[in-house]
């Protein structure tokens, strides 16, 4: 009697991996005979695919934690243990259940073997993946701490890593889907409209997410830099997310920025350059007849003479020209924190006032005289 299947739909998926395993393709020729024998008692068989499946796995494990391990163990690179850690679990898991996998595929159990084959495949992926994602954050912050690291730094590590994870588990979702036998294609097509729909409702937030990859990438500032927005706004970068940026102001008030306004202002970071040091400079009038090489030695003393001020490099005083009312000085000194600028200027003020007060160098100040007319009467 012959049996009667029903076609597949259109644009279904009906391969899968169950039906694409054949265990004797698997057997080496010169254990054919054996396996030809151990198919007359499929069960046994089974048993012993398992438990020798199992011993391979030990094995592998064993490899990896003593022999794999007292290699490596001689060698400063730090990236090989890594790989040791992270790939010791997936290769276990790997062995035992494609062991399995025989195993189900020679018993002919009698409900099936295609969901237990395409399960075993699919916890072998899952391990895969899950190492993968250990691995790719492991080995970002390796780089990361490399001394000539230029593209992966500790400020760009969520960006790659996000993406790196991303990436991992499309990948392992569109090998799950082939393994169950569904077609990929119209979940892709699912996926593209849907995307299409939630890029219209939420472009702010997508336009936020955007501009936080290029931020950390661009990396214009970073986590203690203190910046000074055209806005106004000027503080102490606290926290750079993936949708805003967050401010801590001299006042104690932190302000959340969203990343995609951020990062089309102007920003001037004034913990830029090779290293944290912030120059500031005091401006200084003098009364006209003054000595003005008096007031730059005395100007030149309370910069060298301050504790907090650099040494390298070294405070200078500048003539910068003549005012209406004054000769124009400028005290040019470099500190090593750009939070500390507001109280060390008070400082050297308070300094410059007192020291002229005691050698009696006049501050001028602007002044104005004012003739009153009277009428006189005939």
């Amino acid at each position: 009697m012959a049996e009667n299947k029903s076609p597949p739909q259109e644009g279904a998926y009906t391969d899968n991996l169950a039906n694409q395993i054949d265990p004797s393709s698997l057997v080496p020729q010169a254990l054919k005979s054996y396996w030809e024998l151990a198919t007359d008692y499929p069960l046994l068989s089974a048993v012993l695919l398992l438990i020798i499946a199992y011993a391979f796995a030990l094995l592998s494990r064993a490899f990896f934690s003593y022999v794999l391990v007292r290699l490596v163990t001689r060698s400063e690179w730090r990236l090989d243990d890594l790989l040791i850690d992270n790939l010791k679990r997936p290769v276990f898991t790997t062995i035992l259940f494609l062991g399995v996998m025989l195993a189900v595929q020679v018993a002919h159990l009698p409900f099936g073997a295609n969901p237990m084959i395409n399960l075993a495949a699919s916890l072998i992926i899952v391990s895969w993946m899950l190492a993968a994602l250990r691995l790719s954050s492991d080995i970002l912050t390796h780089l990361s701490d490399a001394p000539k690291a230029t593209l992966v730094e500790p400020r760009t590590i969520p960006m790659f890593d996000v993406v790196l994870k991303l990436v991992t588990i499309l990948l392992a979702s569109y090998t799950l889907l082939l393994i169950w036998g569904i077609n990929p294609v119209g979940w892709l097509a699912s996926a593209g409209i849907v995307g299409i729909a939630i890029g219209f409702a939420a472009k702010d937030t997508l336009a936020n997410l955007f501009s936080g990859l290029f931020i950390l990438a661009d990396s214009p500032y970073k986590i203690g830099d203190f910046i000074h927005l055209d806005s106004g706004e000027r503080g102490e970068i606290i926290g750079i997310g993936m949708r805003s940026t967050r401010l801590l102001t001299r006042s104690d008030v932190e302000i959340t920025i969203p990343n995609a306004v951020i990062a089309n202002a102007k920003i001037t970071n004034e913990s830029g350059g090779p290293t944290h040091k912030l120059r500031i400079a005091l401006p200084v009038g003098v009364a006209y007849g003054s000595n003005a090489d008096q007031i730059c030695e005395v100007l030149q003393n309370i910069g060298d003479t301050h504790e907090e001020t650099c040494s390298h490099p070294p405070p200078s005083v500048r003539m910068r020209g003549f005012g209406a009312s004054s000769l124009d000085f400028e005290l040019l000194c470099w500190i090593e924190q750009p939070q500390d600028r507001g109280r060390i200027r008070h400082e050297m003020f308070m300094s410059v006032y007192n020291r002229f007060d005691e050698l009696g160098i006049e501050i001028p100040y602007s002044k104005h005289d004012i003739y009153i007319k009277s009428a006189i009467e005939d």
